[in-house]
């Protein structure tokens, strides 16, 4: 694998700990952060919500900042350990919430929603009289989840954490620095970050979308080819375990 050199565009903290399992590998690569995290200030309905996580059968944390941040609020304005089992879309996510005394259960075979509503314990869980379902998760996102428990008959609402949003770079950054570096593969871990991928391209996209992409899931693929992307790779999850499997499937490109 270390014909590769990748560029990864996830936040800097994360990208860091990617970079370091990559290297490991043998795999060169190049860390340019498309999502800025904001967490949203605590609110008074914020506080209530977490005082009364006893009333909901389930509760769904959907990414690694939204399991930080409910860890925070849980030891603010939550001493002792709430009831509800607790889910996450994905292992990393789980792992932050278990180091904090959570039972969190996880799909193992994916890491997005389609994989999380396959899970029995889930299914469990909102099969109780009037069930009631909390989903942690940033401003904004997908509703193929909530749709999906709604109606398995439960009732969902939001606890939103945080806001995106696109760090500012001086025009033509992304193109200087795949060619700087002589990168020939993209890496994405949700669909905002292709979508700040693409936003911030611009006008050098088209020349762009022949380098292999690698993505998380079918839906960001989706959002990729869509776009024009030519080479797409599902890893079908967005961990680093994931991403050297899809590395080691597909060949290194020769342009």
């Amino acid at each position: 694998m270390t014909g590769w050199r990748l560029l990864l565009t996830r936040p800097a903290d994360e990208s860091a700990a990617l970079a370091g399992v990559l290297a490991d590998a043998g795999v060169f690569s190049s860390s340019l952060p498309l999502l800025d995290i904001e967490p949203i200030p605590a609110s008074d309905t914020m506080r209530e919500v977490i005082q009364n996580l006893d009333s909901y059968c389930a509760v769904i944390v959907v990414s690694k900042p939204a399991a930080r941040i409910a860890v925070d609020l849980l030891t603010q304005y939550r001493p002792q350990p709430p009831v509800p089992r607790w889910f996450s879309v994905g292992a990393a996510t789980a792992q932050i919430l278990e180091h904090n005394g959570l039972d969190v259960s996880f799909p193992v075979d994916g890491d997005d929603s389609e994989a999380l509503l396959e899970l029995a314990p889930l299914r469990e869980a909102v099969t109780r009289p009037d069930p009631r379902v909390l989903i942690m998760r940033g401003e904004g996102g997908r509703e193929l989840l909530a749709e999906r428990l709604r109606e398995l008959g439960a009732s969902v609402e939001y606890l939103e954490l945080y806001r995106r949003g696109l760090p500012q770079y001086p025009p033509a950054t992304l193109p200087d620095r795949i060619k700087a570096e002589r990168l020939n593969g993209l890496v994405v871990s949700s669909g905002q970050g292709f979508e700040h991928l693409h936003r911030l391209a611009g006008d050098a996209w088209p020349s762009m979308v022949r380098l292999p992409l690698f993505v998380p899931s079918p839906r960001v693929a989706e959002l990729a080819r869509a776009a024009g992307a030519q080479t797409v790779v599902d890893c079908r999850g967005a961990s680093a375990a994931a991403l050297l499997a899809a590395l080691r499937e597909h060949p290194v490109p020769v342009f």
